[in-house]
């Protein structure tokens, strides 16, 4: 994945470095995206601050991939330079991946929106459209309950903090055409840190950092008016 943005990148710097084409002026157009999207975190216990339970030493977590709808909403600044939001909620659950039975589900049900803003420059090289971008995003977590194999151990409840982050992106637009439409490929890498919270009543029995850093993967249709 990370070579993906570095190829993108390194093409996007030869084309600063040489004259640009001709290309339409897109300043103040608005161009929507209905995308499918691979969300795919890591998930994996960076540090434990409370543990009044005696986790086995070693343990581990993953959280599972999902594929959902997405909406990007994009204006254009001016021709190379425009600001997009997306739209979408995505579901996951924490397993266990060393330390406690391989698949244990820690948690259950996750809801995340990840709302987001980037910034983003576009290139032109005849007729495909790459660009790079960067931006901000606070996690709207929701619904999160204890995992099957949590309840057992005494957990009623659970929490997952809401969290700002940031990210960067890479992608390319092809137009279809002269009437707007066209095809979008585009994959942002998410850097956000979680806290995770297992409560008894109302003890804090386990509290957990947790690494996210999902890669996004999105391709689909564009339309720009």
């Amino acid at each position: 994945m990370m070579k993906t943005l570095l190829a993108v990148s390194a093409a996007a710097i030869a084309m600063i470095a040489s004259p640009a084409a001709a290309q339409d002026d897109r300043t103040g157009d608005v161009q929507v995206k209905v995308l499918g999207t691979l969300v795919a975190p890591d998930g994996k216990i960076e540090d434990v601050n409370v543990d009044i339970v005696g986790l086995p030493t070693g343990t581990q977590t993953k959280a599972n991939d999902n594929f959902v709808p997405t909406v990007a909403i994009e204006y254009f600044l001016s021709n190379n330079f425009s600001l997009e939001t997306i739209a979408g909620v995505t579901q996951h659950d924490v397993d266990a991946v060393s330390g406690l039975p391989e698949g244990a589900e820690l948690v259950s049900d996750a809801k995340i929106i990840p709302a987001s803003l980037t910034a983003k420059a576009h290139f032109d090289a005849g007729g495909v459209k790459p660009y790079l971008g960067a931006g901000v995003t606070y996690w709207l977590i929701f619904d999160e309950k204890p995992g099957a194999a949590s309840i057992p151990l005494g957990a009623t409840d659970f929490n997952f903090d809401n969290k700002f982050g940031f990210l960067l992106q890479a992608g390319v637009d092809v137009p279809l055409g002269e009437e707007g439409f066209g095809l979008s490929l585009d994959a942002k890498r998410y850097f956000i840190d979680l806290e995770a919270q297992w409560f008894a009543g109302n003890t804090l029995a386990i509290e957990t950092e947790h690494k996210l850093n999902p890669w996004v993967l999105s391709a689909g249709v564009s339309y720009t008016f």
